[in-house]
């Protein structure tokens, strides 16, 4: 499945108007994905990538999001991660017209949707005590009929309350058709992200996507916002992180099984997008992944 052509999951609503969900990992539910309905996502365990929209980044246990409507997004679990998980989500989908009908219906509400229109974006709520995120998600799950509902309208204006959301996508819907760019340029994606240790040039890129490298590259850049190159290297930074804080492998050898040949050019990527040096950024993942993996013992 294409990361431009997400799997659509339809949601029954004809007897909830929510629906709360759990899993594991590995899980056929963790994969690239869009719907119409908006989603609070809680992840209980683990490390790895969160893909929403154009977005790339870390996430890590605790971490809380927020998907609108049709936002492409899927959360991959670092491969260092050899254990399965009992329980690594926790999610609720509701109704984006649901809660504007509510706010119709009680004014003192309408607040509520600022964050739902952030949300087309994606939302990461960056600082909530994950604590607090996660006895929400079990009131939810814990209720039923009206007290659910009761529960989930309390959540939502927590969290418009909170202060620290981060925007994630630059692009709010990318809803690409059978032959468009959008579906080639999504082949070249998949490619890069399940062979990021390759060496892939503009040139292969191009005649992957059936286009000429001037096309291509337009294209590329329309499409993710990045231009092809810095997109491999983007994806090549982030498996160097998951191997960073969850191996002891030298600096010099993650450069290579990140798919970088020369580590003075690995050093100089990685400090452009992370802002430290590898080593200080091991140092710095590694302060809160012994609290975060002790609570998902």
């Amino acid at each position: 499945m294409s990361i431009m052509q997400p799997e659509i999951e339809m949601v029954d609503r004809s007897t909830r108007s929510i629906r709360y969900l759990e899993h594991g990992w590995p899980s056929e539910l963790c994969r690239w994905h869009a719907h119409e309905e908006c989603e609070l996502h809680l992840i209980v365990a683990s490390r790895g990538k969160a893909f929403v929209g154009d977005y790339i980044g870390d996430f890590k246990a605790g971490d809380l999001f927020m998907t609108g409507p049709n936002l492409p997004h899927n959360w991959v679990t670092d491969q260092v991660w050899s254990e399965p998980l009992a329980t690594r989500d926790m999610l609720v989908q509701f109704s984006h017209e649901s809660v504007e009908k509510l706010a119709e219906g009680f004014p003192e509400f309408s607040q509520v949707l600022n964050i739902l229109q952030m949300s087309q974006s994606g939302i990461q709520f960056e600082g909530f005590n994950p604590t607090f995120a996660r006895g929400h998600m079990e009131a939810i799950r814990d209720s039923k009929g009206a007290e659910r509902i009761l529960s989930f309208v309390r959540f939502l204006v927590r969290l418009n309350e909170h202060a620290e959301k981060k925007i994630l996508s630059a692009a709010k819907l990318i809803q690409p058709q059978g032959g468009s760019k959008h579906a080639r340029i999504g082949q070249v994606i998949d490619h890069v992200i399940k062979n990021f240790r390759e060496e892939i040039s503009v040139a292969q890129a191009s005649e992957l996507a059936g286009m000429t490298q001037a096309t291509f590259s337009r294209n590329f850049q329309a499409v993710t916002g990045h231009g092809f190159v810095d997109f491999v290297n983007r994806v090549r930074i982030g498996q160097a992180c998951g191997m960073l804080y969850a191996s002891d492998d030298q600096v010099t050898a993650i450069c290579h099984k990140a798919g970088f040949k020369n580590l003075a050019n690995f050093n100089r990527h990685f400090l452009k997008l992370k802002g430290m040096t590898p080593s200080e950024y091991r140092d710095t993942a590694r302060k809160d992944l012994a609290p975060a993996m002790g609570s998902t013992s």
